[in-house]
């Protein structure tokens, strides 16, 4: 077998992994990370780009299969879900059996392999998911966490991710039950709160409950590698437009606004910086995003080449729209929103590209970047 991933485009310095086969694994090539870590891994790495809409197509039907099972089921990503089996998994046998009955008709109504993770709670199920693969049903149920999950990496714990699995190697502790077994009071004083809550899904602690519907974004960001490095003020104002284009037409979508915007700025040698904006008054407006994005973008940019820009934002609110108005306001925001509103609508009916902006006509930035 070939080892193979699909990712972003290579050549633009786009993406990151988002599925490795098997023998890709075996090279330590993970999903989430930036292709060119995923070619040092594995030179012969074979990479292709992603079909959104084939996914899109598949796991609408994966998450349908699901919910003739149980009417409890959470997406947790495009191809994951939780399924809260509690009240109906007596109707169809054992959870064992019905974890397999659900494995096998997905692969015969659908054509793709999936791996059946079974335990008391969301945590558990989702490490047993992660067991052995591909097409396998795994338990992982309280009684077998020693057996099962303390032998295993730290780095494999789910919410350990590089940066805390380095800093736990530097202490000493390389398994999860080596972390189970740890002070919990010593690990908030290493890792602050996150050292408490690892402490806690070591030892297979987990009381969320399995939602029908999703928790309301606490945020909404994105963010892009660049074709090349951005070098001057100019290029990277058109980045965070069309970041902000992105970002701005996700909170109308959901009718919210954020009364906070953040910008990240990654530079050639991998540093990173963060600065963020409190509003004066909440916005989803693309022009009041990218306004405050480009400000903090000049107050950190240092002169070095960037590689990636992000624009985030956060402190949420819904309900009904209230601006505070000033004496010095020069911009019919209304008039802007309305504007806002019909390209959004123009752009739902005829596709994305079917409206952008006159500053990106021949030029390679994306009018609408990021993933």
């Amino acid at each position: 077998m070939t080892a193979s991933a699909v990712g972003g485009d290579a050549a633009l310095r786009h993406g990151i992994i988002l599925a490795k086969s098997i023998p890709a694994k075996k090279y330590g090539v993970k999903t989430g990370e930036a292709l060119w870590e995923a070619k040092m891994k594995c030179p012969g790495l074979i990479l292709v780009p992603p079909d959104y809409g084939l996914y899109e197509k598949c796991s609408g039907a994966f998450m349908e299969i699901l919910r003739d099972y149980s009417d409890v089921v959470e997406p947790y990503s495009i191809d994951e879900a939780f399924v809260d089996m509690s009240a109906s998994c007596h109707l169809f046998g054992t959870p064992e059996e019905t974890g397999r009955q659900i494995k096998e008709r997905i692969y015969e109504t659908l054509g793709f392999t999936v791996n059946v993770g079974i335990s008391s709670n969301k945590l558990l199920a989702k490490m047993a998911s992660d067991f052995q693969k591909p097409n396998r049903v795994h338990t992982l149920y309280p009684e077998e966490i020693r057996e099962k999950m303390w032998p295993l990496p730290v780095s494999d714990l789910f919410f350990v991710g590089r940066a805390t699995a380095k800093k736990l190697f530097s202490v000493g502790i390389r398994t999860i039950g080596e972390l189970a077994a740890e002070d919990p009071k010593w690990l908030r004083g290493l890792l602050k709160k996150h050292g408490e809550v690892i402490w806690g899904f070591a030892n297979g602690v987990d009381s969320s409950p399995v939602l029908m519907e999703p928790e309301a974004n606490k945020g909404y960001g994105n963010s892009t590698t660049t074709p090349a490095d951005v070098t001057d003020v100019e290029t990277a104002d058109k980045v965070l437009l069309a970041l902000s284009e992105t970002v701005g037409a996700r909170l109308r979508m959901d009718e919210v606004r954020a009364g906070v915007v953040s910008v990240g700025i990654r530079y050639w040698d991998l540093s990173y910086v963060s600065h963020q904006r409190r509003l004066y008054n909440a916005t989803d407006l693309t022009v009041e995003i990218c306004q405050a994005a480009c400000k903090l973008f000049r107050e950190m940019w240092n002169g070095q080449p960037v590689r990636h820009l992000g624009v985030h934002t956060a402190d949420i609110s819904g309900g009904e729209r209230f601006r505070q108005g000033s004496l010095f306001d020069e911009i019919d925001y209304e008039k802007l929103s309305r504007l806002d509103k019909t390209i959004d609508d123009i752009r739902d009916c005829f596709g994305m590209d079917a409206v952008k902006r006159a500053v990106f006509l021949g030029r390679a930035i994306d009018h609408m970047s990021g993933g």
